[in-house]
């Protein structure tokens, strides 16, 4: 789950890291007023957004008065941001967050995540951080510095000092430096995150470090334990489908094909997807109804994937270990009546009681299209799919 800018640097205050003064707007109105309880003659207005790459789109915009404020606020607010990370719909602008405008002298980008290679947490940083810090990684590797923190000894003092002369840190800014990175490693680890980053942690002219952006991206998985910052969750910067989807527990994730596929299991699910797209076609979904799947919730993953206009077939793969077949194929007659499934639907299943959900599905009445094994069923799929487009 991810946490807007605004949200994330409140929890960085809790936490000792310096960020600029700032205030969050619904309306051009409020950013007017929250730049006069700001204070001073320069403020940014940011559109809030779950997206990087926002001050390429347009989404950051420097005011040097209150009219420019005003404008830009009114220019933002009810438009969609479209990003490098958005796609082409782009991501709605509901709230935009008014701060006091920075001397800037130099950019540095910093994160805290897992690296899975290691097994550990790594902090990493670069001196050259800022708009461009993708290119950076993709053309000059090595201006990207990064420290692998052991799970026993946690972060050291003397890894931020290594880190802080890498970065060309000097005199009090290296006691600063260390100071914000224990500050966001111990917030890494109390608020379940999956990923910390600041870009730009800026040093002002002054020689000051703060903190000019923030990104908290926390691990779904333990909202449970982070019930304040669950609550902060904004379902208008999510997929609506797969909003939808977690509200019945089911893995669901959207992609830009027009063969949907429900599955049960996840590396099940992937290596459906590779078949189909082996034998040309392209996955509507990615969708995992889970090992507990009733037919209750694979009805309602039918209406799910259905609910995308740009699917041309289906294809049901399940493997009945921990699910019965039966159940399954229980599921899919009752979703095929009650929606009028109009597109086709190839069918694979496999263990607990197939023969049961075979002998099922054939006296149905449905036009389901059964498949021996997963080869077969991807290429009948495709080959349904690719019947549709013509």
């Amino acid at each position: 789950m991810n946490l807007h800018e605004y949200q994330a640097k409140e929890v960085f205050r809790k936490y000792g890291v310096p960020v600029p003064e700032g205030r969050v707007a619904r309306s051009a109105d409020e950013a007017v007023t929250a730049a006069e309880a700001i204070g001073g003659a320069v403020w940014v207005v940011k559109a809030q957004v779950h997206a990087g790459g926002r001050g390429k789109a347009g989404g950051v915009k420097l005011a040097r008065d209150l009219a420019a404020v005003r404008a830009a606020a009114q220019g933002m607010l009810g438009q969609r941001l479209v990003t490098k990370q958005t796609g082409e719909e782009g991501l709605p602008i509901n709230a935009v967050y008014v701060e006091s405008g920075s001397e800037i002298a130099r950019e540095i980008y910093l994160s805290l995540t897992l690296n899975r290679e290691k097994g550990r947490i790594a902090l990493i940083g670069s001196a050259a951080g800022g708009m461009d810090i993708e290119e950076v990684a993709e053309h000059t590797p090595e201006k990207i510095v990064t420290v692998n923190v052991h799970p026993a000894a946690g972060l050291q003092p003397y890894q931020c000092r290594e880190m802080a002369f890498a970065l060309g840190f000097s005199g009090a800014q290296i006691g600063e430096f260390q100071q914000i990175a224990m500050a966001l490693y111990q917030l890494y680890l109390e608020r379940d995150a999956s990923l910390l980053e600041v870009n730009p942690l800026i040093v002002t002219k002054a020689g000051k470090l703060v903190a000019l952006d923030a990104k908290i991206n926390i691990d779904p998985n333990a909202l449970f334990r982070q019930k304040d910052l669950a609550a902060l969750r904004d379902v208008t910067q999510e997929d609506e489908m797969e909003v939808r989807a977690s509200e019945h527990d089911l893995n669901y994730v959207s992609l830009d094909g027009d063969i949907a596929c429900m599955v049960n299991g996840a590396g099940l699910a992937m290596a459906t997807m590779d078949l189909i797209k082996l034998h040309g076609g392209s996955p509507a979904n990615f969708l995992d109804v889970g090992g507990g799947a009733t037919a209750e919730r694979v009805t309602e993953a039918f209406q799910l994937i259905l609910s995308n206009a740009n699917v041309r077939a289906i294809l049901v793969n399940i493997f009945g270990g921990i699910v019965r077949c039966d159940l399954i194929a229980e599921g899919i007659i009752i979703a095929a009546k009650k929606l009028g499934v109009k597109v086709p639907v190839v069918v694979r299943l496999q263990g607990t009681n197939a023969e049961k959900a075979r002998e099922m599905l054939a006296g149905s009445g449905l036009a389901l299209v059964p498949a021996a094994d997963l080869t077969d069923a991807a290429k009948k799929v495709v080959a349904l799919a690719s019947k549709g487009k013509s």
